[in-house]
């Protein structure tokens, strides 16, 4: 059984972890763009294949039984050129997705559907902003006119002289949550529906200062794929795919 895993986040390294030890023959895909990045047990590739017609032709010219996409909830790109490109070759194709955070009682989130619609809110909800949205997008946040405290595990491109920048890989403690929004005087929270328990610590801390929280929603999934939740589904469906293809 081969399985091309498209990876990055901490439920496709336990699946490749929990795949070779199974004996499934699991190439892990890595987009790169984190320079520190913790390698998953098995072989590895890194790099973009350029879009839904280079994946294609990877999987062309390196056969697979199937693709799992267990990439980030906000990479809707390689998520869309994944489907389109096992369409395109008729391949099997899984979607692994994390579910998203559900609000507790003393929260106070604020939902939109995109970084510039957050960016046009923010000035609404507080004056000193913390970002944890990542690199990607943070330049959305410019103009908002407020002092904003950003934090990214590598440095965007070019730096912004915007605002203040932490460099840090989670995850975090509560209690260094609840230290960075009290020594930087933070009264708004901005993040993604990330969802997991890995990065939830800044949303307790929120909820321990009675912060607000401005929260961007995930992209949809396209059309197609089916969808699980967790690792233990992720692997009874490649096993079940290994039976169907071997039959």
């Amino acid at each position: 059984m081969k399985v091309l895993l498209l990876g990055g986040t901490g439920e496709a390294r336990e699946l490749a972890k929990v795949l070779v030890e199974a004996g499934v023959d699991a190439v892990s895909s890595l987009a790169g763009r984190t320079t520190d990045a913790r390698l998953p047990v098995g072989r590895v590739r890194s790099g973009g294949f350029g879009g839904a017609d280079g994946l294609a032709g990877w999987l062309r010219a390196h056969p697979v039984d199937a693709v799992v996409d267990a990439t980030h909830p906000f990479a809707a790109r390689m998520t869309a050129n994944a489907a389109a490109a096992a369409t395109s070759v008729d391949v099997p194709l899984l979607v692994l997705r994390r579910p998203g955070w559900t609000a507790s009682p003393g929260d106070h989130w604020h939902w939109c559907d995109a970084p510039e619609d957050a960016a046009a809110r923010l000035p609404s909800l507080g004056s000193r902003a913390f970002l944890t949205i990542g690199r990607q997008g943070l330049d959305t946040f410019e103009n908002a006119g407020i002092w904003m405290l950003a934090r990214c595990v590598d440095p965007p491109e070019p730096r912004p002289a915007w605002c203040e920048l932490i460099l840090a890989c989670g995850p975090f403690a509560l209690s260094d949550e609840l230290a960075v929004m009290r020594d930087h005087t933070i009264d708004v929270l901005v993040t993604k529906d990330s969802g997991g328990p890995q990065t939830s610590a800044k949303l307790a801390a929120a909820r321990e200062l009675g912060l607000p929280v401005l929260i961007i929603r995930r992209p949809p999934l396209p059309a197609g794929p089916e969808t699980v939740e967790s690792v233990d589904e992720a692997v009874q469906w490649v096993m079940r795919a290994s039976h169907s293809s071997s039959t």
